[in-house]
């Protein structure tokens, strides 16, 4: 039996698999609305046997977007677009889950593939940056450090957006405090200067996503999962770690988390050992140290590999981001390497026959 392909109850949510699609932005999104190409690239993950769809992340705040083709979900003309990919996900058989986020330091970005690079200005659609202190990104403006009240007005604003998510339909919510994004921002001390209650200690620094996972938590149902997305490391000494990584974790679970989708890097340059499967060993840590499921990503291509993540009990789930891009029906795949019988791997009856082992 490949324990890949059990199913996964978190509250009253049940996932099909342990193959999961990670969040991926796809700047794409006008004014934050999501559109036909956001439709199909979560629908063929779905129809391509992924157990929870996770989409892109999601902004909060207008002000809150990677670049200014960011998908969010701060107004109700969003919710009611991706309301329709909503139901599209549940006519295959997959649960769907919203990345709510806040950029920080790190918004007002070109996307990718643009000609330029770095802080979009004014004149091209870009915005002033908030971050907990006036300490630059990498190449990027210097943000304005935050107040009380606009840390306050933001948490408000995931309470707000999660809420939109319920009237959506998306059956849980994660919120993203990883790759340097804000809530990771007031996490780290690479990144987080301040010396009031949101700064300084280790208590400290937590205080924001603590207050978040509150607000999120408090808004929508008790039947509904909540996964936070975090790094585990920031990879830079002095910086975000493994050890406070599970410290905080252990607190997530206490304030209602079902899962942790451990990634890791992304707040500061550093020297990353990336090889194959390099941030399971964080996904095991945090699971082994804080008592709460994860969910390990980064360089998990093969069926077996992914397999051998889960039965060794490195983690709960897997999720696939860049072989997801090469491989919409990635989980198909596996099963059909695996020996899963089609009718327990979510196979869409109009494939079928690509499940016959001949």
């Amino acid at each position: 039996m490949s324990k890949l392909f059990e199913p996964l109850t978190l509250r009253s949510l049940t996932v099909r698999n342990r193959v999961w699609l990670a969040p991926m932005c796809q700047y794409s999104a006008t004014d934050g609305v999501p559109d036909t190409w956001h439709l199909v690239h979560l629908g063929a993950r779905a129809t391509g046997g992924f157990g929870l769809i996770l989409t892109e992340a999601s902004a909060v705040t207008a002000d809150g977007r990677i670049s200014p083709q960011d998908a969010g979900l701060w107004n109700d003309t969003q919710a009611q677009a991706w309301g329709r990919i909503v139901d599209f996900v549940h006519a295959q058989g997959a649960p769907i889950g919203v990345q709510l986020a806040h950029a920080g330091r790190k918004g007002s970005t070109y996307r990718p593939w643009a000609d330029a690079a770095g802080t979009v200005p004014a004149a091209d659609g870009g915005w002033p940056t908030l971050g907990p202190s006036d300490v630059a990104f990498d190449g990027y403006v210097a943000p304005q450090a935050m107040t009380t009240g606009e840390i306050h007005d933001v948490v408000q604003a995931f309470a707000a957006a999660a809420g939109r998510a319920v009237e959506a339909g998306f059956d849980t919510v994660e919120l993203h405090a990883a790759h340097g994004y804000l809530l990771h921002q007031f996490l780290s001390p690479l990144s987080n200067r301040r010396e009031d209650d949101y700064g300084g200690s280790f208590e400290g620094r937590i205080r924001m996503l603590l207050e978040t996972v509150d607000a999120v938590r408090a808004t929508v149902p008790d039947s509904m999962p909540v996964l936070v997305r975090i790094s585990g490391t920031d990879w830079v000494d002095g910086g975000w770690d493994l050890e406070q990584s599970t410290r905080l974790s252990g607190l997530l679970r206490e304030h209602g988390v079902d899962l942790v989708d451990v990634s890791s890097g992304g707040n500061a340059p550093a020297s990353i050992p990336v090889g194959p499967g390099y941030q399971v060993h964080l996904a095991a840590g945090v699971r082994d140290g804080a008592g709460v499921p994860t969910g390990a990503v980064g360089l998990i291509t093969e069926p077996e590999q992914a397999e051998k993540v889960v039965a060794n009990g490195e983690a709960d789930v897997v999720l696939l981001a860049r072989a997801a891009l090469r491989e919409p029906s990635w989980p198909l795949r596996a099963a059909h390497e695996l020996g899963v019988a089609p009718d327990e791997a979510g196979w869409p009856a109009q494939y079928t026959r690509g499940a016959w082992r001949d």
